[in-house]
């Protein structure tokens, strides 16, 4: 009896280490896969934070971009420039648009970066994700002085056309 129940525990510990090779093995291999999702998710938070910088960069561009368009719907605003005073209006008002696109961009990388750190809840995810929060901020502030800008450009070809 006793060459048994040596023989059933041997299984059981042959059982037991081929469990326990199997449970290692197992954890190598999610233990690789999340390093390698990590470094994705640090690739799409770099990218979504690079992203939203540009957008913002482009939103404050065409504020300016605006501005002069406005100023230069200003300048000419004459009589006999009146057409050149709608196309300065005309493009304050697309330079509007493009800021409004831009921070539209800005935000979607932002919640892209937001998401990104939440999934990967580490230190570098964060503060990407804060920073992108500010682009949008930058880029939504562009985008009003933009709009802001192109209402008085068009305000002004309005007033010549009559």
């Amino acid at each position: 009896m006793n060459t048994d129940s040596d023989k059933i525990i041997s299984d059981r510990l042959t059982r037991l280490e081929s469990d326990f090779s199997s449970l290692r093995d197992g954890y190598l291999i999610v233990n690789k896969r999340y390093a390698e999702t990590l470094q994705t998710m640090k690739g799409l938070t770099e990218n979504a934070l690079e992203c939203a910088l540009r957008s913002a960069a482009a939103a404050e561009k065409a504020a300016m971009a605006c501005k002069s368009a406005t100023v230069a719907a200003m300048a000419s605003a004459s009589a006999q420039l009146v057409e050149a005073t709608s196309a300065a209006a005309e493009a304050a008002g697309q330079a509007a648009l493009a800021a409004s696109e831009a921070a539209a961009a800005a935000s979607a990388a932002a919640a892209a970066a937001a998401s990104a750190a939440a999934a990967q809840a580490e230190e570098m995810a964060v503060q990407a994700s804060a920073e992108a929060a500010h682009a949008t901020v930058r880029a939504t502030s562009a985008a009003a002085e933009a709009a802001k800008m192109a209402n008085r450009a068009s305000d002004v070809a309005k007033s010549l056309a009559k």
